[in-house]
């Protein structure tokens, strides 16, 4: 027998429901119109002779790009090989980053010891390691994906580290007051008061799964958007290189959209 909550609602709360409702599609409209008026603003810029459409392309000039690689066939093609390394390069990134966190959770020892090696590594620019990974993985995806878990892996490993570290330590030792494991402190206190933390790794990692994969890109790659990008300004074909950009904001955003809808569905279902 299902039961109509909203009887049980005070006009109160029902007021302030539809505030907040106006109020959310009140925000989505602003980003859509600052959406159409810089694109409105671009395209006369351009056509005005305000901007050199050359250097900056135009919005109408990208749209013509984007048909005609859909039209020629090579517009999905580039697209999945971006997508594919850097969502390889997210998952492992993010799954190996959390393994070791925990291990140097688990070893206060090896923690320490590793700890200057980590912000050494976590300061390195990593592009400077991008000739080495060609030699040591050739010219092709592996180094790709090597360069985005160098961006991406230290920066997982230190933030769920801090993450584990910050647990309330009153509730770690009445764990061990009752004779609990170290394994159960893990998975009973650490793990669920670090999942906050886990899932700003994860949106974190998102955006730096993309850097290095570009980055890589730019390097190694024959194909995927960074190639493009990099391929245009080789030739000075900037309405392709604005294109690139255009549709890469687009995929990353994509991406970054699904991660926070699961952080939403998670944070529901532990409700």
């Amino acid at each position: 027998m299902s039961v109509n909550r909203d009887i049980f609602v005070s006009p109160e709360r029902q007021s302030y429901l539809k505030q907040m409702k106006k109020r959310r599609q009140n925000i989505i409209l602003g980003r859509v119109l600052i959406l159409i008026g810089i694109i409105v603003g671009w395209e006369a810029a351009a056509d005005l002779g305000i901007i050199d459409p050359f250097i900056t392309s135009q919005p109408s000039k990208i749209l013509t790009t984007i048909i005609n690689l859909h039209n020629n066939g090579q517009l999905y093609n580039h697209i999945w090989a971006t997508v594919a390394e850097t969502v390889v390069g997210f998952i492992v990134g993010t799954a190996f980053g959390t393994l070791i966190a925990i291990g140097l959770w688990w070893s206060d020892y090896a923690c320490k010891i590793l700890d200057p090696y980590l912000v050494v590594l976590n300061s390195l620019p990593k592009p400077a390691l991008g000739p080495i990974l060609i030699v040591w993985l050739g010219n092709g995806k592996p180094a790709i994906i090597a360069m985005a878990l160098l961006i991406s892996l230290i920066v997982t490993i230190i933030m769920v580290l801090n993450g584990f570290l910050e647990v309330d330590k009153n509730k770690i030792k009445l764990l061990q007051t009752f004779g609990a494991s170290k394994a159960q402190i893990l998975t009973k206190v650490i793990l669920p008061a670090s999942v906050p933390t886990v899932i700003s790794a994860l949106k974190i990692n998102v955006g730096l799964s993309w850097v290095g994969v570009i980055m890589g890109e730019f390097l190694v790659s024959k194909e995927g958007l960074g190639y493009l990008i990099i391929y245009g300004s080789q030739v000075f074909e900037l309405d392709l290189v604005m294109s690139s950009v255009i549709i890469l904001a687009i995929v990353a955003a994509i991406m970054y959209q699904a991660v926070s809808y699961l952080e939403t569905r998670f944070m529901q279902y532990k409700e």
